[in-house]
């Protein structure tokens, strides 16, 4: 039980709360104590935070989730998981979460709560929404990133930044809406309504101007934020992302795979490559060269 109950966790999908890193690396205190220790456990709080919003979604979905060809496998669905000790669980996630978030600040809470409440309401309503569900998935990421932000004291952070983060998600979040639709074919609004609102070529289209909007912000950001004027080194990280982007849309469009961005992150080595030599790289200009 306390298996089924980890697997409906989703610890693979704990990858998506990096997000809450990025003030700590790009305001330049991924070395200094305190900031680095509050980090972590806002990361770590967001992590059972977002366990507990998998756990919610499977409690509503689950009849809806026992016709879908792979969702019908998890725990809840499948009846591995009784519903009860899901409920329970849900609970003392939120708890936790909730209240050791008053160790790191007020501001931490707030947005942990409200993170909470549009998983809710993507759950209940925004789901089923053409376009706004996309937005909501994308809220969802600059949130983690405002945790982040309001978890320490801030020196230097750009908001360029969170215009990175919001594209970023919305490129993410069409990929798989298309992989899905591609993926599911004939079947797809059965077993998710709201792509009965999209269509491939649409998507696409929807994708080809996310991609533009976003190497080009990126690309602002690298001589336009604060903590990057006067050095023009941070260009160099461009083609890093450039060729990610590239990557993830030949995996959805070439391979078909992209219905579940965080298990391609975890799969495919070029595109692992890519994010890592980008790390190094912002590690490098931001740590060891001189400002």
């Amino acid at each position: 039980m306390l298996l089924a109950l980890f697997k409906t966790m989703r610890p693979r999908q704990w990858t998506k709360n990096v997000f809450v890193l990025a003030p700590l690396v790009f305001d330049r205190q991924l070395f200094a104590p305190k900031p680095l220790f509050l980090t972590l456990s806002a990361c770590a709080l967001f992590c059972l935070l977002s366990s507990s919003v998998y756990i919610f979604n499977d409690l509503l979905d689950v009849e809806s989730d026992r016709h879908h060809p792979e969702k019908r496998f998890r725990p809840i669905p499948s009846g591995e998981l009784p519903i009860w000790v899901a409920t329970i669980a849900l609970i003392i996630l939120l708890l936790v979460t909730l209240g050791l978030g008053f160790f790191i600040s007020t501001g931490f809470v707030l947005v942990a709560a409200s993170y909470f409440l549009l998983n809710i309401a993507y759950t209940k309503w925004l789901k089923h929404i053409p376009l706004v569900d996309v937005f909501t998935i994308a809220t969802g990421f600059v949130l983690r990133v405002f945790a982040g932000v309001v978890s320490i004291h801030i020196n230097q952070f750009s908001p360029w930044l969170y215009v990175v983060m919001s594209l970023l998600s919305l490129y993410l979040g069409f990929g798989k809406r298309r992989a899905e639709l591609a993926t599911l074919s004939q079947g797809a609004n059965a077993v998710r309504p709201v792509l009965e609102g999209y269509t491939i070529p649409l998507l696409d289209q929807l994708i080809i101007i996310i991609t533009s909007a976003t190497l080009v912000s990126y690309s602002l950001y690298t001589f336009l934020s604060p903590i990057a004027a006067g050095n023009h080194a941070m260009m160099l990280t461009i083609p890093f992302v450039l060729y990610a982007l590239f990557r993830y849309l030949y995996l959805v469009q070439v391979k078909h795979i992209g219905s579940a961005p965080e298990e391609v992150l975890l799969t495919d080595r070029p595109l692992q490559v890519s994010i890592v030599l980008w790390g190094l790289t912002i590690l490098y200009i931001f740590y060891v060269l001189p400002a």
